[in-house]
């Protein structure tokens, strides 16, 4: 494992504030090491899922054969540190949670560190260092307190929920390119490349599940937030293929749909698409009358407001229907890895 060797010669050319720190910081941690791996993003084609691997099976051969990610997708100086051991103090405060559907501890982790270990800010970043203390595992969300000329680094982040864990991803035989969502998320993320010979729009931004939108991507852009108690069967009962025992069921439900950065022309051409698509395709039918709203996201220090947009649409669909837009999804795209940027130590 490679050490930061680097650590004890970050005293030198401190400000004295930061020298001061850096010798409390010494003392507090007793060289206490904490170990990372280093983790590149996967995005399933299929639904937008986002898993996290662990670098050194990327380029494996095995890892390969799953028809996901190819060696050659990888840059050689993305992947040359794969595990780092950071000298740092480490605490952490733990709190039992009782919830309607699992039980589980969070552990708060609260890294200080001379050395920069993950850059929150970076564009779109594909990696991240996953930590490890005894059987907690950790990631950061949160760098608190940054002051410059202290030289240290504060870092927080819970650890990995139980939950969370089949989204970590150690072995390449524990991995499946099987479709995860249960709802109509494929249908619209085909709707971004439906460009027919016939079609009188231009390009239409690339939409994004909610919640999976990539870091600080720029507009224009799109997510698809499917209200989940909305989803409801329309047919008394679904339909068991007897020879493939395959399950498909009419249901509909509510879509909210956001926009980032597109003009009213540019809107109104987005929702001309998802007509087109619907009496097209037939992937789904459109159960209300949408209209484009305009929603108000602000920041203070600019005093303006954001192109945002919104629609809500209510559709209908089969279930077997997602199926098969969703494999031809996979046929038809190269899956998505983000590899690259300051992810982690220089």
């Amino acid at each position: 494992m490679a050490g930061l060797d680097e650590f004890d010669d970050l005293s030198d050319g401190r400000t004295p504030m930061g020298s001061d720190l850096f010798e409390g910081l010494k003392t507090l941690a007793l060289d206490q090491e904490i170990d990372f791996k280093l983790y590149g993003r996967v995005i399933l084609p299929v639904d937008n899922y986002v898993f996290w691997v662990r670098a050194d099976l990327l380029p494996q051969k095995a890892f390969a054969q799953s028809g996901l990610v190819t060696a050659s997708t990888l840059s050689k100086d993305d992947m040359k540190r794969r595990t780092i051991a950071a000298k740092g103090s480490l605490h952490y405060t733990a709190d039992f949670r009782q919830e309607e559907a699992e039980n589980y501890a969070g552990n708060r982790m609260l890294f200080t560190s001379t050395q920069e270990v993950q850059d929150l800010n970076a564009i779109a970043p594909g990696t991240m260092w996953i930590g490890s203390f005894g059987k907690l595992r950790f990631g950061f969300s949160a760098l608190a307190g940054r002051f410059v000329q202290a030289g240290i680094w504060h870092y927080s982040g819970f650890a990995i929920y139980p939950d969370m864990e089949p989204q970590i991803i150690d072995s390449a035989q524990a991995f499946s390119s099987a479709q995860i969502v249960s709802n109509s998320l494929p249908a619209w993320l085909a709707i971004a490349g439906y460009f027919p010979p016939w079609a009188l729009w231009g390009p239409l931004p690339t939409l994004f599940p909610s919640f999976l939108v990539p870091d600080n991507e720029a507009p224009p852009f799109g997510s698809v937030h499917i209200i989940p108690e909305s989803t409801i069967g329309l047919a008394s009962a679904p339909t068991i293929d007897p020879t493939t025992s395959s399950h498909t069921q009419l249901c509909s439900e509510r879509v909210r749909i956001t926009l980032w950065g597109l003009n009213n022309q540019a809107a109104l051409d987005f929702v001309d698409a998802v007509y087109r698509y619907s009496s097209d395709t037939g992937n789904i039918g459109i159960m209300n009358i949408p209209v484009i709203r305009d929603e108000k996201r602000t920041q203070s220090e600019l005093r303006t407001i954001a192109q945002k947009k919104s629609m809500e649409i209510e559709v209908s669909y089969l279930q077997s229907v997602m199926r098969n837009v969703a494999t031809q999804v996979i046929k038809s795209c190269i899956p998505t890895i983000y590899i690259g940027g300051r992810g982690g130590i220089p």
